[in-house]
């Protein structure tokens, strides 16, 4: 399988059509028709569904798109850090995180790194622990930057000393809107849209198992989010009472919507986290060392 071809199958899919992927790719419609043909002959698959004037991709297709889309990242991420081998005023730098207002802090070191290498690129992926860890485990990110709790054993890390704050995003008028804090019997029968963090429930060290008690499984989960953004629209909406964190929604002056955090309170800390026997190139290794100055710590 060339990875040339790859890139091929990707701008068809891009297309949804082999003439305009042909154009784009500055090569004659019967050329890349047989590379598509080869393709699936050497994979044993169909892999496109051909009609009159447009291409859809198969169950299969669909299944290399994903794997072929990773494959190019990665190419591009290795000629990348390899280009920056020759010259370590310049590169990229991939970095996953969740949503979080501790993200500033991060963001100051990436200024200050670039202020001394102004040819530094960063390319931010935004998503929760899930998605950032699949990405970081297949090496299309140096960094991940995750919302604990999470699963550490694979990965060195630093713990930031900040803490983010869980609470209710709601609509001003709404009735909770009143109260200083939110406690669990507020919450009990009203619509909630919860994180996948939260409604998952996958594992027996978060923290909202503790929060919720034997509560948890009574909730009235009306929908899930994983980007906040989304979720203050359905709040706006009336569609209920977003579980979320601080700071990640404009709560103050014109805005329909407030923040009213749990109580008990919960929080939740952050780490900063690569994978072990991680490899660097020089510029992610700078940018791990401008983090443990400002962390004031080595990694673990």
């Amino acid at each position: 399988m060339e990875f040339r071809v790859l890139r091929y199958f990707l701008t068809v899919a891009r297309e949804g059509s082999i003439t305009g992927a042909a154009n784009s790719l500055h090569l004659t419609q019967p050329t890349l028709s047989r590379q598509l043909q080869d393709l699936e002959r050497e994979l044993g698959q169909k892999l496109l569904i051909r009609g009159k004037y447009k291409v859809s991709l198969t169950p299969e297709g669909m299944m290399l798109r994903k794997r072929a889309q990773e494959i190019v990242e990665m190419v591009e991420k290795t000629e990348a850090e390899f280009n920056s081998i020759k010259d370590t005023v310049g590169g990229d730098i991939y970095i996953g995180c969740g949503e979080t207002d501790s993200m500033r802090y991060i963001a100051e070191v990436m200024k200050e790194l670039q202020s001394e290498y102004p040819d530094i690129k960063f390319h931010i992926y935004s998503g929760n622990a899930e998605d950032v860890t699949e990405k970081l485990d297949k090496g299309l990110l140096d960094f991940g930057i995750l919302i604990q709790p999470i699963d550490l054993s694979k990965y060195d890390y630093i713990t930031m000393p900040q803490k983010d704050v869980w609470g209710v995003i709601m609509r001003k008028d709404s009735p909770l809107s009143t109260k200083k804090f939110v406690q669990l019997q507020d919450l009990l029968g009203v619509p909630l849209l919860a994180s996948r963090q939260m409604s998952k429930k996958y594992s027996a060290d978060s923290g909202f198992l503790d929060w919720f008690g034997d509560e948890f499984d009574n909730l009235n989960i009306a929908a899930t989010y994983n980007l906040v953004y989304n979720a203050a629209i359905m709040v706006e909406a009336g569609m209920g009472y977003a579980v979320t964190l601080d700071k990640l929604v404009k709560t103050t002056g014109t805005s329909d919507l407030c923040f009213r955090p749990l109580s008990p309170k919960l929080e939740s800390g952050l780490d900063i986290v690569w994978k072990k026997y991680q490899v660097f190139s020089p510029l992610a290794k700078l940018f791990l060392e401008k983090l443990q100055q400002k962390f004031n710590t080595d990694n673990v």
